[in-house]
């Protein structure tokens, strides 16, 4: 979470399809499967993305970004709805391929779809390696991704001046605004100071979440704003980080209120570290 370019790495190359035990997640990539099943997570992802693409010389090419969000995004020619709406009338880039070929393929796959495919095959492929509820959450997205995927792909590409988008959706325009203002993608890692290293650990009864609490305080530190103490809290992506759920259901809560504390408001999360 700290370092970006790696991030970056994590969202255009795919990882090993294997399973090695019911404990072992690492297939999903820098996934969850809420991720993969409801898009949670998806903003930080996609300025990730755009970071990525736009920032690849000195000056920004904010078109550059918006044809790697499509192409990543992009599902299967077949996959083209046959209804269309003026400017949210494609959902398959095949034409980007010969640009950014890690992205898309020439039968217009996008990463994402393959990605999610890919996952669904390797779960089905080893029933007796995974837990029932992953099995299920496999089924979900067999069955359901594609038409689901594609309806949120032509919500993107709405102009923001669209009523009819459903829900609260972040468009390409949106994001790649974002990109543009956060400039190019760092690696924010380093060394916390050790009598603030010993502090935090010394605030823990569980040994075992040590690392997460110096991850969370050297994220806070890093994107802590001038004239704030407040940093948001990306829980889907950090969930996806450490490769379990557990820490928002079950780590979190258990840092003391003196040392970290959360707020919850319209489904953003925001943390205040006293260090």
């Amino acid at each position: 979470m700290l370092n970006e370019i790696e991030e970056f790495i994590a969202y255009t190359t795919f990882p090993e399809y294997e399973i090695k035990n019911k404990r072992d997640t690492a297939y999903l990539g820098r996934f969850t499967f809420d991720m993969l099943k409801k898009f949670d997570g998806r903003t930080r992802v996609f300025t990730i993305l755009a970071r990525g693409y736009m920032w690849q010389t000195d000056k920004p090419d904010v078109d550059r970004a918006e044809r790697a969000l499509k192409a990543w995004c992009s599902l299967p020619a077949s996959k083209q709805p046959k209804k269309r709406t003026p400017g949210q009338d494609r959902v398959s880039f095949p034409e980007l391929h010969g640009e950014i070929p890690e992205l898309v393929g020439e039968d217009g796959a996008g990463w994402f779809h393959n990605h999610v495919h890919n996952v669904v095959d390797t779960v089905l492929d080893n029933t007796d390696k995974v837990y029932p509820t992953t099995i299920d959450s496999a089924d979900i997205l067999a069955h359901g991704f594609d038409a689901a995927w594609c309806d949120r792909v032509m919500q993107y590409q709405a102009s923001m001046y669209s009523r009819k988008t459903k829900g609260w959706v972040r468009r390409f325009t949106d994001i790649i605004a974002e990109a543009k203002e956060e400039g190019p993608l760092k690696n924010k890692d380093f060394e916390l100071p050790a009598e603030t290293e010993q502090k935090l650990k010394d605030t823990l009864q569980n040994k075992k979440r040590e690392n997460v609490i110096l991850t969370l305080a050297k994220y806070y530190l890093a994107n802590k704003p001038e004239d704030g103490d407040w940093v948001v809290l990306p829980v889907d992506n950090f969930n996806a980080y450490f490769g379990t759920t557990s820490f928002d259901r079950k780590w979190l809560p258990i840092f003391p209120e003196e040392i970290i504390v959360r707020e919850d408001y319209a489904g953003i999360c925001r943390f205040r570290l006293f260090l």
